[in-house]
């Protein structure tokens, strides 16, 4: 494809670089955002009409994007075929990811799980459109487990809903 690739391998990728946004293709702009914006808070920033619209949490451009162009009307993607898995939100506090379970709890939305991982304590759902959503906490990194040689030692285990809900402002 390219000619003047050196086929070695490569430096890694920078340890500053981040997922900057996600882009979902969904059935419905409306349904879209009233979970993304009126059960979860995010803030829409701009919008297209009933094509699309742009989210985010403070003053950033946009941390997600939300489109009908190739999708209105449609349903997801069976089980069995490649596509997102899920999208995740950070959450800089415990507290907010509380607020965020209280949120969801009230709005009807069933969680597909809870799992706490040792570096960090996730909520797994769906959206409207089936697509999976993952709200997280980080632990601070010095609390993160590690195995005797340094590497992470991430576990999967229940999350106490209850602890978690106690600390919604």
């Amino acid at each position: 494809m390219f000619k003047n690739i050196d086929p070695a391998p490569q430096k890694p990728v920078a340890t500053g670089a981040r997922i900057g946004h996600v882009h979902l293709k969904v059935a419905d702009i409306e349904r879209a955002l009233d979970f993304y914006v009126g059960v979860l808070g995010f803030g829409v920033k701009q919008r297209y009409g009933d094509q699309a619209a742009f989210i985010a949490a403070g003053d950033y451009h946009h941390h997600i994007g939300l489109n009908t162009w190739e999708s209105k009307g449609g349903s997801p993607p069976p089980a069995g075929t490649t596509g997102l898995f899920h999208l995740a939100i950070l959450y800089p506090e415990r507290a907010e990811l509380a607020d965020a379970l209280k949120r969801i709890t009230i709005a009807g939305y069933e969680l597909d799980g809870a799992s706490d991982h040792g570096v960090s304590q996730a909520l797994y759902l769906r959206d409207p459109d089936g697509n999976g959503v993952e709200l997280y906490w980080d632990r601070p990194e010095t609390d993160w487990p590690k195995n005797d040689d340094g590497t992470l030692a991430m576990v999967t285990e229940r999350l106490d809903l209850d602890d978690l809900l106690a600390e919604a402002a």
